[in-house]
């Protein structure tokens, strides 16, 4: 499913109608180059969550924690995770497999490590279209996410 946007407002609003239709568990890989707009969905997500919390990157700290909202939300930035040790080594499958929603920026550098049911959001930036023009696929792997076809910008 591909939704064309042409402002952050617009990515924004994307990421809370994600947010508002998410299911306590879920997980969701976010994939794009530097500055398409990855927090931004984020912080969209988080909204339609009901949390309230200022949403950043978690790009030092790899996990950033929520739990004001109607789930709580588990954001991590993987970046600069240079082996998936690191990553265990901070508890990840308590993490991704709970109640929690989990959202994972860089997803594709852990590839290897993720479940096999998630939902991956892509973003691409083609600046032919404008600045702030975002191509954003979201493609559902399970069952559990298929609510996501549903979704109307």
């Amino acid at each position: 499913m591909e939704f064309n946007v042409y402002s952050i407002d617009d990515t924004t609003k994307l990421g809370k109608k994600i947010g508002e239709s998410v299911n306590s568990g879920d997980i969701i890989c976010l994939t794009g180059d530097l500055g398409t707009g990855k927090t931004h969905i984020t912080k969209g997500i988080a909204l339609g969550l009901d949390i309230k919390d200022d949403i950043t990157s978690p790009t030092f700290t790899i996990v950033n924690e929520y739990e004001d909202g109607r789930l709580k939300l588990n954001h991590f930035d993987v970046y600069r995770v240079n082996d998936p040790d690191e990553i265990y080594a901070i508890g990840f499958d308590d993490y991704i497999f709970s109640e929690s929603v989990s959202i994972i920026e860089w997803a594709n550098y852990i590839e290897e490590i993720l479940p096999d049911d998630f939902l991956h959001i892509n973003i691409e930036k083609d600046l032919s279209k404008g600045d702030d023009y975002r191509k954003i696929t979201l493609t559902p792997y399970g069952k559990r996410y298929e609510y996501i076809k549903e979704l109307e910008l």
